[in-house]
Order: C-alpha cells, then sequence, then structure tokens
C-alpha cells in the first residue's frame, strides 16, 4: 500500500524577490547528488516527477535512484514509472475517449463498485480542433461557412463532449473555431510551471496527438501516446516507461538569408532519422539557440514523431520567458516560472558557466548549412533540396512503384490532359497542383513563415501573378492570434487575392479534411491515370492521407506553398525557370517573389502583439454562440442512443467479471493481411473520408445516411460499429495477399474469396478462427491512432509479427490485448519464406508470471516451418495488462478493490 513520501525532507519553500513565497517545492540541490548536474534537462523532469509523486507503492525510492544514475541506467533499458501533470486530448481522439470513460462508468457500476471513481484525477485539456473541412475555399466567407458545416455534421459529438465537460470533474473543452490543439497549448494551456494547491512542479503532458512533441519547444516535456494510456493516466495510473537514452543535438551558427524554420526542420529530420532514435529523447543545445526563436523550436519539437524520437526538447531560457510575455502570460507568473526553474537546476543562462550534461550520443548542425528543401512525395523525412527538385521528379517517374517512385513511362510523362474547368478549356499534366494549403500545426503557430507566405502573396500580386483557378488553395491558421496580425500587417488581402482565403482554425489538409476538388479536375486525373500533386505545410504526406487523388504529396514552408501554387506544378526548376508571366509580359522567377529574413523580421516586431493572444484566448473561455447554444443531458451516466452513428456503446466490456482472463496464445490463426515495410495508421485507421463502396458506407447507408452525410472517419471515432468496419480502409494499402492489386481488400485463405478486410474478418470469426497480421518494418508509425489497435482487436486479431514497431503503436496494441511480436534481426517473413497461406501457432504460458518482458518465443507453421520472435511486453505493466485482458480492464479493477 501507498506510503507518506521518502523525500519529504528536501521539500522547501520559494522565496519570492520582494518577501512572501510563491510556494514549496521538491528541491533537487537538496539531495546534494552530483549526479543531477550531470543529467539531462529532460531527465531532470522525469526525477522530479519520481520524487513528488514517490509513495513507495507506484512510485518507489528505487525508481528515483534509477533516474539519478541514468548514466550508467539508461543503457540497460530498464522500467520507470512516470506520471504526468496533465494530458491534452483533441476531438477526433477526445470522443472515443470521453466514449471509453462512460463506458468505464457503466462496467464499475455492473460490477458494483462507485461509478464516480471514474474521473480525471489529473487536469485533461481537450481542444475540438479536427472537424474543419475545406468545404468552401477561395472565399472570404469560408470561416463561417466552413463553421455552420462543421456544426450540422458534427452537432452530436459536440454535444457528447459538452456532455462529459459536465460529468467528469478536471476536465476543460476548449470549443470549435478555436484553433489547432498544439498552438492552443503551446499559446495558452501550458503552465510551464504548476502551482496546485501550493506546490510548484514542472508541467508535464502527454497527448492524444503525436504532434503533443511541439509543447517540448516551450520547455515543456510532452509526448503522444495511444488514447487508452491517455485514459489510464487521467486516472491516476502511472505511466510505465523504459528510461530513454539522451540524444545531444548541438546547435551552432545562424539561418542564412532567405532560410525558413521548415527548411531548418525538414534538415533536423533527415539528420536525426539517419541517426536512429526511436525511443530516445533529443536534448537541443549549443550557441545556435540563442539565435533560434520560440516559435522555431516549437516547429523543430512538433516533427519529433516524423523524426521518430518520443521528444525533441528544448530547456527553458530567456527566449521562452520572452514568448510566455507575448502570449500574454501574466508578469508574476513569469516570474514564478523563472525562480523555481532556476532554484530547481532546470533553467539554461547562457550567460553561465556551459553545464556538464552528459548524453547518450551526440549530433551537430551548423544552421548556416541549411538550404530550401520539401521533403516528398510520400514520407516526411524524403528531404529534397530544392534546387534538385526537378530531377528528382523526373527520377520519381522514372522509378518502380515505391516511396520514391510512380513508374510512369517514358512515353507518358510528357502528356498534357485537356478538360473543361467552368467553361474555360484547361490542361493537366503529371506534377500539376491541385491542392496547396498552408495548414498544420507544424508551421501555422509560426509569425515567421505566416508572415513570410503573406509577403510572397504581396510581391506575386504586384507583380501580376496569380494561381490557376482549379487548384484547391486554402489557410488555415492554428489559431485566431494569426489572423489578428495577419490583418495588422494588412497582408491578408494578398493572401486572399491568390485565393488562400482562411476556411477556418483547426487541423485541416494535413490530417485529410481536404474536402472534394473540382469534378472536372478529379475527372481528368482519376481518367488518364495522372500523378497529381498537392503541396503543403504539414508534418505528413503519407500516401492516400492528403487526398485519394493527390499520389505526390509535399511538405514545405508556407512560402514555399504558395510560391508552389503560383508555379502550378513541381515540376519545375526554381533557379532557372520563370513561376510565371507579370502583368507587363515579363518573366518572374522566385527570387522576384522571395523575402528577405529582414523584411519578415520587420513585419513580425510590427505585427505580432501580446494584447492579440489575450483577446484572443479571453473569448475563447466565452465559448461561441453556435457552442454555447447546444443543450445536453445533465446525468453522470451516458445514456447511449442505439440508433446513433456518432457515438456507439462499444463491447470492451462485455461480460467482464472480477477476475483476470489470463494470458492466451494463438493456435491455428490465419494471416488476415500480409505486409511489407512502412505500414503507418492512416493505413490501418484512416482518419479521412469515407469511400463510397467500404463497409462503413455499407453500414451508414443502410441506417439512412446519406452520402453527403457520410463525414469523416475520424469525426465518427465514437461508433466502433464503422471504425472496425474502416480499420484498414485505406485505398493506397498494399497486401501481399492481394498478388500486387492495390486496395483496402484481402483474401479469405480457406475460401480464396477475395473480400473486404472487414468481410474476411468476420469471416473467419464466424469460422471460429483466430487471425494475425505479418508486417515488415516500422508497423504503425504516423499519428498515434488508439483506434489502429481498437479496429484490428475488434476484427479479431490476436497478434502481430513484425520487423519494428513505431512505439506509441505497440503500446496501443499491448493496451488492447493484442501480442506484439518481432521477428529476430535479420529476419523477416520474406527471408523465412512465409507466404501468409499458412496457419500460426504461439505458444504461451497460461501464468503471466512465467512470462518476460523481450523474452524469445516460438512460431509454429503448419507446414513445418518454426522461428523465433522477440515478445515485445516492454515491461511487467504491459504484461499486467495483457494478464487483464487490456489496459482498462486492469484500470477498472483496480478501482474497485481501493
Amino acid at each position: 500500500m501507498a506510503s507518506e513520501n521518502p523525500f519529504r525532507s528536501i521539500l522547501k519553500a520559494l522565496e519570492k524577490p520582494d518577501g512572501g513565497e510563491f510556494g514549496n517545492y521538491y528541491s533537487l540541490p537538496a539531495l546534494n547528488d552530483p549526479r543531477i548536474d550531470k543529467l539531462p534537462y529532460s531527465i531532470r523532469i522525469l526525477l522530479e516527477s519520481a520524487i513528488r509523486n514517490c509513495d513507495e507503492f507506484q512510485v518507489k525510492s528505487k525508481d528515483v535512484e534509477k533516474i539519478l544514475d541514468w548514466e550508467n541506467t539508461s543503457p540497460k533499458q530498464v522500467e520507470i514509472p512516470f506520471k504526468p501533470a496533465r494530458v491534452l486530448l483533441q476531438d477526433f481522439t477526445g470522443v472515443p475517449a470521453v466514449v471509453d470513460l462512460a463506458c468505464m462508468r457503466d462496467a464499475m457500476n455492473n460490477l458494483g463498485g462507485d461509478s464516480n471513481k471514474i474521473n480525471p484525477l489529473v487536469p485533461v485539456d481537450l481542444v475540438i480542433d479536427h472537424s474543419v473541412q475545406v468545404d468552401v475555399a477561395r472565399s472570404e466567407n469560408a470561416v463561417q461557412a466552413n463553421m455552420e458545416l462543421e456544426f450540422q455534421r458534427n452537432k452530436e459529438r459536440f454535444a457528447f463532449l459538452k456532455w462529459g465537460s459536465n460529468a467528469f470533474d478536471n476536465m476543460l473543452v476548449v470549443p470549435p473555431g478555436s484553433g489547432i490543439v498544439h498552438q492552443v497549448n503551446l499559446e495558452y494551456l501550458a503552465r510551464v510551471v504548476f502551482n496546485r494547491n501550493g506546490l510548484l512542479y514542472p508541467d508535464s503532458v502527454v497527448g492524444t496527438d503525436s504532434h503533443t512533441t511541439m509543447i517540448d519547444g516551450l520547455g515543456v516535456a510532452g509526448w503522444g501516446v495511444g488514447g487508452i494510456e491517455a485514459e489510464a493516466t487521467m486516472l491516476g495510473q502511472p505511466m510505465s516507461m523504459v528510461l530513454p537514452g539522451v540524444v545531444g543535438f548541438k546547435l551552432t551558427g545562424k539561418l542564412r538569408d532567405g532560410m525558413t524554420a521548415t527548411d531548418l526542420v525538414l534538415t533536423v529530420t533527415q539528420m536525426l532519422r539517419k541517426h536512429g532514435v526511436v525511443g530516445k529523447f533529443v536534448e537541443f543545445h549549443g550557441e545556435g539557440m540563442r539565435e533560434l526563436s520560440l516559435a522555431d523550436r516549437a516547429t523543430i519539437a512538433n516533427m519529433s514523431p516524423e523524426y521518430g524520437a518520443t521528444m525533441g526538447f528544448f530547456p527553458v531560457d530567456h527566449v521562452t520567458l520572452q514568448y510566455l510575455k507575448l502570449t500574454g502570460r501574466s508578469d508574476e507568473t513569469v516570474a514564478m516560472i523563472e525562480a523555481y526553474l532556476r532554484a530547481n537546476k532546470m533553467f539554461v543562462d547562457y550567460n553561465e558557466p556551459a553545464s556538464k550534461t552528459v548524453y547518450s550520443s551526440k549530433l551537430e548542425l551548423n544552421l548556416e548549412d541549411v538550404e530550401p528543401c520539401v521533403s516528398g512525395p510520400k514520407r516526411p523525412h524524403d528531404r529534397v533540396p530544392l534546387k534538385e527538385m526537378k530531377a528528382d521528379w523526373h527520377s520519381c517517374l522514372d522509378s518502380r512503384v515505391g516511396f520514391k517512385g510512380f513508374a510512369v513511362p517514358k512515353e507518358a510523362q510528357s502528356k498534357a490532359v485537356e478538360f473543361n474547368f467552368n467553361g474555360t478549356p484547361a490542361k493537366l499534366r503529371h506534377g500539376d497542383v491541385v491542392i496547396a494549403a498552408i495548414t498544420s500545426c507544424t508551421n501555422t503557430s509560426n509569425p515567421s513563415v505566416m508572415l513570410g507566405a503573406a509577403l510572397v502573396a504581396k510581391k506575386a500580386c504586384e507583380l501580376g501573378l496569380e494561381v490557376k483557378p482549379w487548384i484547391k488553395t486554402s489557410l488555415a491558421p492554428g489559431s485566431g492570434v494569426v489572423t489578428k496580425y495577419l490583418a495588422k500587417s494588412g497582408l491578408q488581402k494578398y493572401l486572399n487575392q491568390l485565393g488562400f482565403s482562411i476556411v477556418g482554425y483547426g487541423c485541416t489538409t494535413c490530417i485529410g479534411n481536404s474536402g472534394d476538388i473540382h469534378e472536372a479536375v478529379a475527372s481528368a486525373i482519376v481518367d488518364n491515370d495522372l500523378v497529381a500533386s498537392a503541396v503543403l505545410s504539414g508534418n505528413r504526406n503519407f500516401e492516400g492521407r492528403v487526398h485519394p487523388l493527390t499520389r505526390a504529396n509535399y511538405l514545405a514552408s508556407p512560402p514555399l506553398v504558395v510560391a508552389y501554387a503560383l508555379a502550378g506544378t513541381v515540376d519545375i526548376d526554381f533557379e532557372t525557370e520563370p513561376i510565371g508571366t507579370g502583368k507587363d509580359g515579363k518573366k518572374i522567377f522566385f527570387r522576384d517573389i522571395w523575402p528577405s529574413n529582414k523584411e519578415v523580421a520587420e513585419v513580425v516586431q510590427a505585427s505580432v502583439l501580446p494584447d492579440m493572444f489575450k483577446a484572443t484566448y479571453e473569448a475563447i473561455t466565452k465559448g461561441n454562440s453556435m457552442w454555447n447554444e447546444l443543450s445536453v443531458a445533465s446525468g453522470t451516466l451516458y445514456e447511449w442512443d442505439p440508433k446513433s452513428t456518432y457515438i456507439h456503446e462499444p463491447p470492451y466490456f462485455k461480460g467482464m467479471t472480477m477476475s483476470p482472463p489470463g494470458p492466451h496464445g494463438v493456435k491455428d490463426a490465419f494471416c488476415l493481411l500480409n505486409f511489407g515495410d512502412s505500414i503507418t495508421t492512416d493505413h490501418i485507421s484512416p482518419a479521412g473520408s469515407i469511400h463510397k463502396d467500404s463497409p462503413a458506407a455499407k453500414y451508414l447507408m443502410e441506417r439512412g445516411v446519406d452520402r453527403r452525410d457520410f463525414n469523416s472517419y475520424g469525426s465518427r471515432r465514437g461508433n466502433d460499429e464503422i471504425m472496425a468496419r474502416g480499420t484498414f480502409a485505406n485505398i493506397r494499402i498494399v497486401n501481399k495477399h492481394l498478388k500486387g492489386e492495390v486496395g483496402p481488400k484481402t483474401v479469405h485463405i480457406p475460401s480464396g474469396e477475395k473480400l473486404s478486410v472487414f468481410d474476411a474478418a468476420m469471416k473467419y470469426r464466424n469460422e471460429g478462427r483466430d487471425t494475425i497480421i505479418l508486417a515488415g518494418a516500422e508497423y504503425g508509425s504516423g499519428s498515434s491512432r488508439d483506434w489502429a489497435a481498437k479496429g484490428p482487436m475488434l476484427l479479431g486479431v490476436k497478434a502481430v509479427i513484425s520487423k519494428s514497431f513505431e512505439r506509441i503503436h505497440r503500446s496501443n496494441l499491448v493496451g488492447m490485448g493484442i501480442i506484439p511480436l518481432c521477428f529476430k534481426t535479420g529476419e523477416d517473413a520474406e527471408t523465412l519464406g512465409l507466404t501468409g497461406e499458412e496457419l500460426y501457432t504461439i505458444e504461451l504460458p497460461n501464468n503471466v508470471s512465467e512470462i518476460k518482458p523481450g523474452q524469445d518465443v516460438t512460431v509454429v507453421t503448419n507446414n513445418g516451418k518454426s522461428f523465433t520472435c522477440t515478445l515485445r511486453f516492454d515491461t511487467e505493466v504491459e504484461l499486467a495488462y495483457f494478464n487483464h485482458g487490456g489496459i482498462l480492464q486492469y484500470v477498472i479493477r483496480n478501482l474497485i478493490k481501493q
């Protein structure tokens, strides 16, 4: 049982400079342990949390010692508990989280427990930001029009979340139309240092979106977890994690003129992917930090999932404090933050001698070496220097189908397809841009690139350049602050003139909410098998994510998005070829419209003001009229509507008893799907549009839902029936069972029938057969989607055998009771001669005490093959979840016992 904190002796008062106290805090210097000075700053946050929460039950003194001895323990993959200060949700993942909490209350009730124990014990911030479809674009009235459509489509979901904010304690819901969750977190929600009931401690956060890491740029330790893990954290459970190694990334020098934060982050992403940082923290340091704005740091931190790290951490320094003041935090709050972090050895002061920090490995980048670049056409870490873009594009057309190839025959590469656009003759070629979007949390919180894009638009308009009318252009700011400084600068009108009108505040094109492109354009692409392009200022460009008809998707800075929209194609060399022709008939080049750093800095200085942040976030707390008018029930137990196609009670706790079911092996299972490398969560559980011929569409139509009201998979994550049918429904998924055919189908092995994945899974289930999945490297990379684990569980998948897993997805599989196994190094399905048509048996002991994290497990097939895999239950806690049938069942049983 829990006992008194053994570290109470180091609880000290933090004095104010002018007398009085800020509060009490657990003092790291009071430990008098020289190892603290060597710890990376990110590890010091884990240390403080372990000390503050030490109760010799959930967190033990030996855990504190493991962290103190990080230099020696981290290479050994030791396990530690971590209790984050708060949880961050957005609506796509927030809805299923609240559904699960409501379900858990019902389960507690049914088992005779106190249902009100199911309540968040730490602050939960939920931002509704993922519902904005770009239905209306290229219109100055787009924001209101899209917001009205958003409420029409999502009224039921929004009402459910509003119910949750009333029914559960400690839950703040930020209404739709406020901004992207990560920018709202950065500008408003982040505390940096908590003062809760007189106790001071560092802000730390886990969020249900992988880009929660953006907050690391503010010196707040944060990363993405699965929705299931987030729910356990809300309910007071410690996160079990392996004490990570920390890569020290030293920055020197200064960015050259014309370089953007996006150029820098794509360079950093490529370097870190090459270095290998999966499961590690990356901590940035060095003299170059003096020159790096907070917004630039947040851009780099945001893309941690793309370079594979758990965090890309920037310790708090004078730049952080300046940003806190800029964004409207009070002087007293900033003074408290600085005083606490200095007192607890968590503040970096460049005027003091360099720290003795030790890192697991080191990298270095001179910022002067960064050059303009984009990434694509299918992965965020496939960086292409701008000067090589044209050559790289032609190489992609030539190369066989893959991450860098489309296999377009030479004779077809230059064809021009004629079509009619609103009565005007038009042409499309391979590489032509049909979507150009300034979007996503990565860039829209950064004034230098947003105002840089506006300056490009201004220069282009003054020279007489235009964007072709069939290109779907859009601007989705991360918060209302962006609108205010664009208006203050007087530059928004130039973006409007080029079609980059504001469409809404939230995740749009980057998450797949592109909306439809014009029918004539779509027909030209489909009928002629064109490789059309999207250019977006996002962080994800996996196949099928941005739009089903854009096979080439390039990540670029907002100014470059405008430049490519003006050029109308990615098949261009900006150095030597003109972007277009000006009003005087003169050829206009890239260099003619690109602003200098000095021009950008002057506009930022004059236009980005603290009052803008204060006004924006005061409005958030008041809500908006559509949100305020939503009426919701007042009960603490949710009244499920069986007819709802948005909110449905999932079957996770059906038949649940107080006795854990124990571990299970797999006997004579068929392979449902046989994959290669880099199957992402977008492939497993798409968030975008629901295809008209899919099982999910059939389900909706059977219930009288018109096709125009399908909405997206992301918006229907509160309905398990739809999400199970949407599992593996990505139209670009490649399954080896289909012998080269691309699409969301598989082969039912016993009959040889080609069926949708859902129908095949149900056929296996009706036959009483288990299934497994075979996969290559990086299985589950991409966004941290709990449905990418919940969906396969509902389809009857019992195990996934892959070469490697993405960190969060592996954890999610464990949380849903699915066994994750890794082939031994140098082996995979191909080298072992597995066709996927075999029957697979995985033997596991019936007693969980006989299973060890990371142990070897033998897999046997019905045709005599036998191979050894590593069991990827990485901690004892994960084994406990497996023993209980999942993490939520584990939490319920433990809460009832308390």
